[in-house]
């Protein structure tokens, strides 16, 4: 037992039938989320060109090489990651050069291999904060940038949520409703996994329109079961091997400063519940370079970029069971599914609808955590600095829709939007006077940012170097 609110750190002690059960927990938490990525790309390129299967294998093996990595300290799975989405959505959209007459299938893979070298970046960044500590590093990551640039994220796809809604308001209507409920007044296990819930809810609805003959706006059929019927029940995922492209890497690349945002806030938020500061033991360094590699390895094969999943802290802090095992009990889990590839077409059958209004919450939810790094640490928008990096990332993140092409030695390089964004942001604040944030300086700030030094001191008013 923990000496933490009597929270478990040996599983075993419950037995194995209970560690099973506790696995399968973990599983249900991530797999909502894990699963609509790939639903969602391919709503994208129009076609299934992300597979199911293996996005849930490559979720499972990642969080074993997380683990691996992490000297098997850290109760964290790895499901796929969100912050990538806008990069899909642009290589999807990409009809010029090498891309003009390229099927879809080529196009994942060219968006796969820009993933490979979005991973490798963690293990730069791993190795620059082995060498010089994390307080310099993140002193070029302030919230003024940080914020603008998550908030950009979620509001580049909203017009993709709208979209997919509009097949079937009433659907839509249901799972952002059900998701809501849950959310706000679900009890025990169905508050942290208000998304699946959603989906469960949603697909249920849809099962009951379809056999009442009700379509959907276009007089389309709501459900089509035929590829179900068809599918085997045991099957070997289908990997694709990626492909580089200088395009398709400065488009997916730049998008690691997010993911890596979000793994240090998620490796602060698990030490905090668990009660270990696992920023320094194991070390962030090695959880960067675990989560780096899983999502190089996965995009290796045809599969989405990983990340440390905040679902499964909620979990932890539920349970009060603590215990990495039992998080590696649940990627096997996923392992297992992903031979499955009758469970994959049920998902696949998956209506836009529904997946239009889970997108209302989900990138909504995004943007509203860009504003919660920026409210929470009081960024103070009465200066100018700090109104002129915000307006400048807002601007380049909304207003380059397209991206911006430019060709270098004969070959066509496109920036997307929010890779402008940040990097115009990285740089306004590096050279513009009166930087007013200084990381480490307020434990209780940067807490509050997910990057907390010492879980659980925070809290305490006599620690740190802060201004009363």
């Amino acid at each position: 037992m923990n000496e933490n609110n009597g929270a478990i750190r040996d599983a075993s002690v419950l037995g194995v039938p209970k560690m099973l059960i506790l696995g399968l927990q973990h599983m249900f938490a991530m797999f909502g989320a894990t699963i609509l990525v790939p639903i969602l790309v391919n709503s994208y390129f129009g076609e299934d060109v992300l597979h199911v299967q293996v996005t849930l294998i490559c979720a499972g093996m990642g969080t074993l090489f997380f683990h691996l990595c992490s000297k098997f300290k850290v109760p964290a799975f790895l499901g796929s990651s969100f912050a990538f989405l806008g990069g899909f959505a642009t290589i999807a959209n990409l009809d010029t050069g090498v891309f003009a007459d390229m099927s879809n299938a080529d196009k994942l893979s060219y968006a796969c291999g820009g993933i490979v070298v979005a991973g490798l970046l963690y293990l730069v960044l791993a190795l620059i904060i082995r060498l010089v500590g994390v307080k310099k590093v993140m002193r070029f990551l302030p919230p003024v940038v940080t914020g603008p640039i998550i908030i950009c994220i979620g509001l580049s796809l909203a017009g993709s949520a709208i979209s997919n809604a509009s097949t079937n308001w009433l659907l839509a209507f249901i799972a952002l409703a059900t998701i809501i409920v849950f959310n706000i007044w679900g009890k025990g296990m169905f508050k942290i996994i208000p998304i699946l819930m959603g989906v469960v809810v949603s697909y249920a609805a849809a099962l009951i329109f379809n056999a009442l003959g009700m379509t959907n706006a276009d007089g389309s059929a709501i459900l089509d079961f035929t590829n179900i019927a068809s599918a085997a029940w045991v099957g070997v995922p289908e990997f694709s091997i990626c492909k580089f492209n200088i395009s398709a890497i400065l488009v997916m690349a730049p998008i690691a400063l997010a993911s890596m945002m979000e793994h240090i806030g998620d490796m602060s938020a698990i030490s905090a519940t668990v009660g270990e500061n696992f920023i320094e033991d194991p070390g962030l360094h090695r959880t960067l370079i675990g989560d780096g590699l899983a999502t190089s390895l996965s995009a290796l094969v045809g599969g989405p970029a990983n990340t440390t999943y905040g679902e499964n802290t909620g979990v932890l802090e539920l349970s009060k069971v603590h215990d990495p095992k039992v998080i590696r009990i649940a990627a096997l889990y996923a392992v297992i599914l992903s031979f499955i590839p009758k469970m994959a077409e049920v998902i696949g059958s998956m209506p836009s609808a529904i997946i239009g209004g889970v997108s209302f919450m989900l990138y909504g939810m995004i943007s509203a955590i860009g504003v919660r790094n920026v409210v929470e640490n009081h960024v103070d928008f009465t200066k100018s600095r700090n109104l002129i990096i915000a307006g400048v990332i807002f601007v380049c993140g909304l207003g380059f829709s397209n991206g911006l092409t430019f060709t270098v030695a004969g070959t066509d390089i496109t920036l997307t939007s929010l890779a402008i964004a940040a990097i115009a942001g990285i740089l306004l604040n590096a050279i513009l006077p009166g930087n007013d944030y200084h990381f480490g300086k307020d434990v209780e700030a940067d807490s509050n940012r997910g990057i907390d030094m010492m879980p659980n001191l925070h809290e305490d008013t006599s620690y740190g170097d802060r201004e009363e």
